[in-house]
């Protein structure tokens, strides 16, 4: 090849790309190692800020139970809907940030229940779908895969000490939609349920953020929230959303974790947004 061929093309490839290339290298799938998996939800998932404590959201310890070659971003937020968290811009924040490859697990009930609340209130079989829809179709739209957990179960039992569901129709709504879509779904209340009701009325407290001076029966503490992480983990292997080699210590018992564990487990600095 001619010194002045090999020269141009040297520089041509040295040059910046164009918009047009540069738009079809973000779209390319990421590589596997670099797999992000965003989580959409409430507080039940969310990171804690340090006034919170001992208050713990099973996103914070979900990573624990994935391998290198996934990556969780927790954008999950205290008190919202799958109707106020999209109003407030966050899914947009989270859209702008998905590639191609990336998984975006939406959890979402909790908020949605509260009917004196116009701002976070979603009915099961329509608005609720409706809102949980454009989740699945923003994350579709950017080459991502959408994924549906419903709600974790609060901490309630009859007086017999049988455990008892408390978001009524919604995991049935969610349930409908995943399979009306074809989307992965993650049975956490199912399952969050029976493990409540295996551990029955004293043990599960020490599950929940019940301290000296507060008994919380919706939010998990640094082990409660090892659990739940561990029963999405596994979720996510079952529905196939994830390959065994990216799911991790998912048969380790919670008493061989939690001392280690929980000291890994970090706060956000500073006060708890309203």
């Amino acid at each position: 090849m001619p010194t002045t061929r090999r020269t141009t093309l040297a520089a041509l490839a040295a040059l910046p790309l164009t918009a047009a290339a540069a738009s079809r290298a973000a779209a390319r799938p990421r590589p596997a190692h670099h797999r992000t998996l965003f989580i959409a939800g409430d507080s039940t998932a969310a990171q804690k800020y340090a006034d919170a404590a001992p208050e713990t959201g099973w996103g914070t310890a979900l990573p624990f139970f994935l391998g290198e070659r996934v990556r969780v971003a927790n954008h999950a937020v205290n008190g919202r809907s799958s109707k106020s968290f999209l109003d407030e811009g966050r899914l947009d924040t989270v859209l702008a940030a998905i590639r191609p490859g990336d998984l975006l697990l939406v959890q979402f009930a909790h908020n949605d229940e509260k009917s004196a609340d116009p701002t976070r209130y979603t009915e099961p079989w329509s608005t609720y779908q409706r809102y949980l829809r454009l989740y699945l179709d923003g994350a579709r739209a950017r080459g991502a895969r959408p994924v549906l957990a419903t709600p974790v179960e609060r901490r309630r039992f009859d007086a017999d000490g049988n455990a008892l569901p408390t978001h009524g129709d919604y995991p049935a709504a969610m349930r409908a939609l995943a399979k009306e879509e074809g989307v992965a779904l993650l049975d956490i209340q199912a399952l969050s349920l029976a493990l409540w009701q295996r551990l029955g009325v004293e043990e599960t407290k020490v599950y929940f953020n019940w301290t000296a001076t507060e008994q919380d029966n919706t939010h998990s503490n640094p082990p409660g929230a090892i659990a739940l992480a561990r029963l999405v983990a596994r979720e996510l292997l079952r529905a196939r959303v994830l390959p065994a080699r990216d799911v991790r210590r998912t048969g380790d018992e919670i008493d061989e974790l939690s001392d280690t564990w929980q000291s890994r487990l970090t706060w956000l600095p500073g006060t708890t947004p309203a």
